[in-house]
């Protein structure tokens, strides 16, 4: 049995798109366009619906759920902007929870080299990882760390930003290339 699933064809390619168009929107204006999510829960609902029935439709349903739960606490983290939560959440619904979780895993894994690889351009690298220190003491103790550090508010300009959208899209073409690449 294989822990990779394999991907329907017409999935495959709506996601494929939608992680291309997503992750070039965010890095060009530095977000992601509501009609662009809209497009995504649509057409994962009704993909999933036409070759799943009602099964389809309860996995698209669930993964927009895990993806929007799980996202929402970024966003109120303010680590996440509005963007990230809704075009997350279409992919959940294309997806299914199972295969978004892949998705998830490697898009944080392609964010933090992407993160590190920025940091050490703008020669900000031991103040990321002491950012990153103060961030997990933070919510450990229950406290939200941009009221401490305005840098570390995905909003503020002192911050060292970059399009998580991009990320996401990189994650979705991975998992997308591992599933196909593993078929043959």
């Amino acid at each position: 049995m294989s822990v990779v699933p394999v991907i329907p064809f017409a999935i495959a390619v709506v996601l494929f798109v939608l992680a291309v168009l997503a992750a070039i929107w965010d890095l060009r204006y530095r977000r992601i366009p509501n009609w662009l999510v809209l497009t995504g829960l649509a057409a994962g609902f009704i993909l999933n619906g036409v070759l799943d029935g009602l099964a389809g439709l309860r996995n698209a349903g669930i993964g927009m759920l895990v993806a929007f739960g799980i996202y929402v606490v970024f966003y109120l983290l303010h680590a996440m902007g509005a963007g990230d939560v809704k075009f997350m959440a279409a992919t959940g619904a294309l997806a299914g929870w199972h295969l978004w979780f892949q998705i998830f895993l490697v898009s944080v894994v392609l964010g933090a080299i992407a993160g590190v690889v920025v940091a050490l351009s703008k020669g900000r690298l031991m103040r990321t990882l002491n950012n990153i220190g103060f961030i997990v003491s933070e919510i450990g103790h229950g406290r939200p760390p941009h009221l401490k550090r305005e840098e570390l508010d995905v909003k503020s300009e002192k911050g060292l930003r970059m399009p998580h959208g991009a990320a996401i899209g990189a994650g979705i073409c991975v998992v997308i290339g591992w599933s196909w690449w593993m078929r043959v």
